[in-house]
């Protein structure tokens, strides 16, 4: 039995979170068609310009993305202490940058006074829109249904553009995150339609390396940042690493021939030393990452705890 994505998704067990949508039968909706001859790769800066959009409501950073012809990865962590910090009144005003709201939150912007019991009802409305500002669930749907309508509109048609609800896969420890950061920034290359990170368009890699350059696209979202300062994660949610650092480790993985796992660069980068893994651990997790290897890199141990909370939910539930 499928479980919902309330269990599958556990901010107490990690914040961050791998998810995936593919185009209904995992058509060239997002690109070249070959079959009609069509090309769509307008629609990519579509979901750039959402996501860019959706972070500045929600309390969902993003840590890396890429976007393909036929689906899109998005590596979101999920910002509790700054869901906490809203004020009620900000809660409603970013709610209302996406929904209508309800008429008592528009009475109460507007400045009219409410009964008690109408106040007793906005709080409760506020607290429902403080948890969903810090869902994934509501981020993703705020994405998928907004590029759905918009394609459809477009293409003059109805029904479904997505194949189905995302998927998400939970990345529990630095090895798992950093190895899904490489594998969604080295989605183009291994495609065969970019063949280094700063021709990989509309992924977080060449948004970074643009940014580096001091070229900020006001397309793209704004994207977590890289630190080993212990400093500035106190101050702001960061990838525990230092950029520079990641950008050799992606860059030298890019490099790799995937059918004898070979690189150019002989030498390793230094940081693959501190994850504690070697060449052929490291390309099997950066350039596969099936279901087992996640698993793997995710430790056994914290994959078992985390899915006996899920069977514990599964259970209550019934």
């Amino acid at each position: 039995m499928t479980l919902p994505r309330s269990q599958l998704i556990s901010p107490a067990h990690t914040p961050y979170y791998h998810c995936i949508a593919r185009c209904v039968r995992r058509s060239w909706l997002c690109g070249e068609d070959t079959y009609t001859g069509k090309n769509f790769d307008h629609r990519k800066p579509w979901l750039l310009e959402r996501l860019a959009l959706l972070t500045q409501v929600f309390a969902i950073r993003i840590a890396g993305f890429s976007i393909m012809s036929n689906h899109y990865h998005a590596i979101l962590y999920i910002d509790q202490s700054l869901a906490s910090s809203f004020s009620d009144e900000e809660v409603i005003d970013r709610w209302h940058q996406l929904y209508t709201g309800s008429p008592l939150a528009i009475r109460y912007r507007k400045g009219e006074t409410l009964l008690p019991a109408e106040r007793d009802l906005l709080k409760l409305t506020v607290a429902r829109w403080r948890v969903r500002l810090a869902s994934i669930s509501w981020f993703m749907r705020g994405l998928n249904e907004f590029i759905a309508r918009k394609a459809n509109k477009e293409d003059g048609c109805k029904g479904r553009f997505w194949e189905g609800r995302f998927k998400s896969q939970a990345l529990l420890d630095e090895r798992a995150l950093l190895a899904c950061l490489a594998y969604v920034d080295l989605n183009p290359i291994r495609a065969g339609i970019a063949g280094n990170l700063e021709t990989s368009d509309y992924t977080s890699v060449q948004a970074r390396i643009e940014e580096l350059k001091g070229n900020h696209s006001k397309e793209a979202p704004a994207l977590m940042p890289f630190s080993e300062s212990s400093l500035q994660k106190e101050t702001q949610p960061a990838i525990p690493f230092a950029l520079k650092d990641y950008l050799e480790l992606v860059d030298w993985t890019g490099r790799c021939v995937r059918n004898d796992k070979k690189s150019i660069n002989p030498t390793e980068p230094q940081i693959l030393q501190t994850l504690g893994l070697n060449d052929a651990e490291w390309q099997h997790l950066a350039l596969t990452l099936q279901k087992k290897a996640i698993r793997a890199m995710n430790g056994w141990d914290r994959v078992a705890k985390l899915r006996e909370q899920q069977n514990r939910a599964k259970k209550v539930s019934k």
